[in-house]
């Protein structure tokens, strides 16, 4: 079968009214305006949470972190991971939160493989309270 751009096919989907009603619940509050969008919305997460485990493709994403700014020397290293990782991290953001903690966004691309090394490193670094990789791709191949 040939794939148009806008090629729209309908199906149908069975499932449990109870479930079906706790959808409808979440698409709403998730601001959705029909349960088509919704759905496409959790076909292409789906799709991209497992393109991450496919490490010929190229993704994108943001490491998180919340770290103590008096953690000794963690400030020049981690500007020293960011020229190591250079390529793979695109830009940075910090801000202070408070006289203590601050916080910086990594953002990323690269293969799953080495984005997946590159947050291992950061995030089990002393002085680092918190991390978060979040996944996105580059959009290339998803409709």
């Amino acid at each position: 079968m040939e794939e148009k751009e806008n090629d729209l096919i309908r199906f149908g989907v069975s499932m449990e009214r109870k479930l079906l009603c706790r959808f409808d619940r979440w698409l709403t509050q998730a601001g959705y305006p029909n349960r088509s969008e919704a759905i496409r919305a959790l076909v292409r997460d789906s799709l991209v949470e497992a393109a991450w485990f496919e490490d010929d493709l190229e993704m994108t994403g943001t490491i998180t972190l919340v770290y103590d700014h008096h953690q000794r020397d963690l400030d020049s290293w981690l500007t020293q991971v960011q020229h190591q990782w250079e390529g793979t991290i695109l830009a940075t953001t910090h801000i202070h939160l408070d006289h203590h903690n601050c916080l910086e966004v990594l953002i990323i691309r690269g293969k799953p493989l080495d984005i997946r090394s590159l947050y291992g490193t950061v995030r089990g670094a002393k002085g680092v309270k918190h991390g978060q990789l979040a996944l996105s791709t580059t959009g290339e191949g998803l409709p």
